[in-house]
């Protein structure tokens, strides 16, 4: 799925059939975060009160679910999510490689 030059690092908080999770979290201000989605599958969804979030797609392809909205995303796609933006990503046939940046800490 993804090449380790692209890797950000970090433990791993979240794995399942659907999805690998990996936060580096050695800023203090700012978790990176990287998701290996397997293909035809959906992360969890979800909304953050107070917080905002950048989705950068490094490999693959999908769709980014905003709210009630839904957008098509490849690699070198940029997602702004605004504060309190319900948030999913639904992998294509080849699964997709993302990269998340966020401020403070995990909120969910």
């Amino acid at each position: 799925m993804h090449n380790k030059s692209w890797q950000v690092g970090g433990t791993v908080v979240k794995e399942d059939d659907r999805y690998t999770v990996v936060d580096n979290t050695v800023l203090q201000n700012l978790i990176l975060s990287s998701t290996a989605l397997n293909p035809n599958k959906s992360t969890s969804g979800h909304k953050h009160a107070g917080q905002e979030e950048v989705y950068i797609f490094i490999k693959g392809s999908g769709e980014m679910e905003l709210d009630e909205k839904r957008i098509n995303v490849e690699q070198g796609d940029t997602v702004l999510i605004e504060d309190g933006v319900f948030h999913r990503v639904h992998a294509g046939n080849d699964g997709c490689y993302f990269i998340c940046v966020f401020d403070g800490k995990r909120k969910q």
